[in-house]
């Protein structure tokens, strides 16, 4: 009998939040032959000759430059350079603080920069609800356990209130997965505007004042110079002892020294991390050993999750940049996202 007419899974899909800029005629970098560096891959050229790109080596008549190492960051300076009819550079994360360097010191005003943002968004929002009920739940505890425990542990996470760090892509996808749960939502961002599906949104100023009434925290910023150690020592001792503390962003969003000591005496009751700092976390740091303390190795999106996401963001920016300009996920180089 057939029990399902599905026999593939549903692919992800980006969440496009506000990442989309129809950008004016005169601000449109000039069409033409595109590059792939430092390696083109089946997939993200098949996603250029789909939206009526023209691949070709890199020569002075490149004018579309798709980077897709997130490292190398001096050689991709350094390319720039030496081929200044480029005039779109397409990153491959949505994080682009491993190019803030190459951003902030090409000086060209021409030069278009667009990222994956809200591409990755729903398979790192899955894995943040899934750090979130693993802590609720205390299965960092339980999965070291080597007895059978009688004592009565865990948290529901119905009806707690989220307070999630950041308004992008990712958020947004968080709050949709969290609304079957009844939690009660805040938004913390660089402007009070509100967020759809949030109860309350407030500016970076105002953490300290949700801080103290959040069950569950969770970090999804840019990582910029003004969001460095964006929960420190402060906001961490403004926490509940109860509360939780997930980040799937970037390590330094969160000072790990202070995050060791706050775990150590209980100022908050446990913590998730996709992300580190330093990164990757080296052998012997305390975080390993601390029991209140759950780490995934950046595995919040694989390879796998994010190849098709990456290259439907392609092929949308290299039809933007052959025909009506409408790029998604375009950076700002003075904030850095």
């Amino acid at each position: 009998m057939n029990m399902s007419a599905r026999t593939e899974p549903v692919q992800h899909q980006a969440v496009l939040a506000d990442e989309v800029s129809a950008l004016p005629a005169e601000r449109r970098p000039a069409p033409g032959p595109i590059t792939i560096l430092p390696r083109p891959g089946d997939a993200f050229a098949r996603a250029v000759h789909d939206a009526g790109g023209t691949l070709a080596e890199l020569s002075g008549d490149t004018r579309g430059l798709i980077w897709l190492d997130y490292g190398r960051a001096e050689e991709l300076r350094s390319t720039l350079e030496k081929h200044p009819g480029i005039g779109w550079v397409q990153l491959p994360w949505a994080g682009v603080d491993a190019f803030s360097e190459v951003l902030g010191g090409v000086d060209r005003t021409d030069l278009l920069w667009t990222s994956a943002k809200g591409a990755y968004a729903q398979p790192v929002a899955e894995h943040a609800l899934a750090l979130t009920l693993a802590l609720l739940r205390v299965l960092p505890k339980r999965a070291r356990a080597s007895t059978w425990s009688t004592r009565a542990e865990g948290r529901s996470l119905f009806g707690l209130n989220v307070t999630v760090i950041g308004a992008g892509g990712i958020a947004r996808e968080l709050i949709r997965l969290l609304a079957p749960f009844g939690t009660h939502v805040t938004v913390v961002r660089r402007s009070s505007e509100p967020v759809p599906g949030a109860e309350l949104t407030v500016a970076t100023a105002d953490l300290p004042r949700v801080l103290p009434t959040s069950d569950v925290v969770v970090v999804a910023a840019a990582l910029t110079g003004g969001t460095r150690h964006l929960i420190g020592q402060v906001e961490l001792e403004l926490m509940r002892p109860e509360a939780v503390l997930v980040n799937i962003a970037r390590g330094p969003l969160v000072d790990t020294e202070a995050l060791v000591a706050a775990l150590a005496v209980g100022t908050i009751a446990a913590a998730a991390l996709d992300v580190t700092d330093p990164e990757p976390l080296p052998p012997g740091h305390p975080l390993w050993t601390e029991p209140r303390c759950l780490i995934t190795p950046h595995s919040a999106d694989t390879p796998e999750m994010t190849a098709p996401l990456l290259a439907e963001r392609i092929r949308l920016n290299v039809g933007a940049f052959l025909e009506d300009g409408r790029f998604v996920g375009v950076v700002d180089p003075r904030l850095g996202y």
